[in-house]
């Protein structure tokens, strides 16, 4: 095997340094026009970023332009960390959150898109912060290392490794036969949303801060709010959840099916498998939890929902169909305490915590594409026992998928379950109750944001030990890159130069 090519490794990390420290800027921007006091804070996060990431990419200009896989690997997990370190700088130069500990745990689930906070009071957080951490959502969503292959190209570096180790789910779709043509296409279409989510909720009601914020936290379904009270803070105002469910929706569908749409391509839409079967466990869990809330939930009905708006019937289904999609999709927005509901609405939302959204999509979790295709391996084994010599190949989209490919994704949800198992073990090790581990677990290796017990909806990750953040932002990690890019990093033989 051959030795690493450290230098375009590094190379890479300052640019991404450069790009986030740039990022950083619109929070200054922001900052000064609502005047909170942080702006020269923010700013000097931004130079002091830019500048490590300027020296780096200097120090290693004479780099050998050749990036393979292996390096792909390193680039994106080192380049997640090297983005979440430099992210607590402007908590920590503001003092919105002095502590290291808790500033690296909000910004690893701000690019993370988890949306876990262990912010208490929201609301008193400086505009220009609170803006940065939207925006760390936003960075992560569709990937830094998407924008930075974009980018590469004018360096004369391809990005082929990088996309196949960082886009979400088992297999990446290209628009055109070169990715960076693809990341192009769907940074456009990341924009176009978030500027159309942005609008609607601004003629809808939220203030222009709120909106931007929201639509920022939405397409990467990440869950920041700039509310304490998360997006129940408009539960007299159900037009707004409903634009916030309509894109929660489109965020969490495969966005290649988004670039299809706007080609004119519907038929290409309606006939995806994934799509059809993401369409169907949505309307399936609301209607279930709908009925449920509406037959044996009516205090807690009454008690999140401005008296007589719309009804009962529809504060059911409505809140219903946020918290589904908002857990399905990965995105962490609340509207509701669903532990209060029923007891079988609490063990459900758990459930649905394993199933995240679509391949190629911004949310997390196992991905609905995977699970098809376990259910039909299984059904199809079923069928191999009763004809033992008979060819049965599993299909999807109407095709055979190449037994390399089941087996990858066997793979992938052993080593998810297990991954959950352990971390919910190590989260009981420190002295959480079984209920807050499990749901700590799951929903930190989902990147969903709220989970059971003391991290429920209306509850935060302060409430974690310090061990417990950092545990959490590792699962966080390995949740958000797909396990194998993080995990093959920790095998020896990975390391060795042949």
């Amino acid at each position: 095997m051959p030795r690493l090519n450290y230098k375009i490794i590094l190379h890479i990390m300052g640019l991404l340094l450069l790009c986030n420290g740039g990022f950083m800027l619109f929070a200054v921007i922001i900052s000064w026009y609502y005047n909170d006091g942080v702006a020269m804070q923010i700013s000097t996060a931004s130079l002091l970023t830019m500048f490590v990431g300027t020296l780096l990419m200097f120090a290693t200009r004479g780099h050998r332009k050749e990036i393979k896989k292996r390096e792909g690997y390193i680039v994106v997990t080192f380049g997640w960390i090297f983005m979440a370190l430099s992210g607590t700088l402007p908590y920590i130069l503001s003092e919105a959150i002095p502590s290291f500990t808790n500033a690296f745990f909000e910004t690893m689930s701000g690019y993370t898109t988890t949306g876990a906070s262990i912010l208490n009071d929201i609301e008193s957080i400086p505009k220009g912060i609170l803006f940065w951490r939207s925006l760390t959502h936003w960075i992560g969503g569709m990937g830094i290392i998407v924008l930075a292959i974009a980018i590469l190209p004018l360096l004369g570096i391809g990005g082929m490794q990088l996309f196949a180790a960082e886009a979400p789910g088992p297999s990446a779709d290209k628009l055109k036969p070169r990715i960076t043509d693809t990341a192009k296409r769907l940074w456009l279409i990341y924009v176009l949303y978030t500027i159309a989510e942005t609008i609607l909720l601004k003629v809808a009601g939220m203030s222009m801060f709120d909106a931007i914020n929201h639509s920022l936290s939405t397409l990467s379904t990440g869950g920041f709010s700039t509310k304490n009270a998360s997006v129940a803070y408009w539960n007299d105002q159900p037009l707004i959840q409903y634009i916030i469910i309509v894109f929660m929706f489109l965020a969490g569908s495969n966005f290649v099916l988004s670039y299809f749409s706007f080609k004119g391509r519907i038929q290409k839409v309606i006939h995806d498998d994934e799509f059809k079967w993401y369409s169907i466990f949505i309307i399936s869990f609301t209607v279930i939890s709908a009925l449920i809330i509406y037959y044996q939930a009516d205090i807690t009905i009454s008690s999140i929902t401005h008296p007589m708006v719309w009804g009962r019937a529809e504060s059911a289904f409505r809140h219903s169909l946020f918290q589904v999609l908002t857990v399905v999709t990965t995105t962490g927005f609340v509207s509701a305490d669903y532990t209060l509901w029923t007891p079988f609405l609490t063990v459900f939302f758990f459930g649905i915590m394993f199933l995240g959204g679509s391949a190629g999509s911004t949310s997390g979790g196992v991905k609905v594409m995977r699970h098809l295709i376990l259910i039909r391996n299984g059904i199809t084994e079923f069928k191999r026992s009763l004809h033992p010599n008979a060819i049965l190949p599993v299909r999807y989209n109407g095709k055979s998928i190449n037994k390399e490919i089941v087996f990858n994704i066997l793979g992938f949800f052993i080593l998810y379950m297990l991954s959950f198992i352990i971390g919910a073990l190590v989260f009981a090790f420190m002295g959480l109750d079984f209920e807050t581990a499990i749901g700590g677990s799951a929903s930190s290796l989902g990147n969903i944001g709220p989970a059971l017990g003391a991290l429920g909806p209306v509850n935060n990750y302060d409430v974690l030990p310090a061990a417990g953040k950092w545990w959490s932002s590792f699962l966080m990690l390995i949740g958000r890159l797909e396990l194998f890019t993080v995990l093959i990093l920790l095998t020896p033989f990975f390391w060795r130069n042949r």
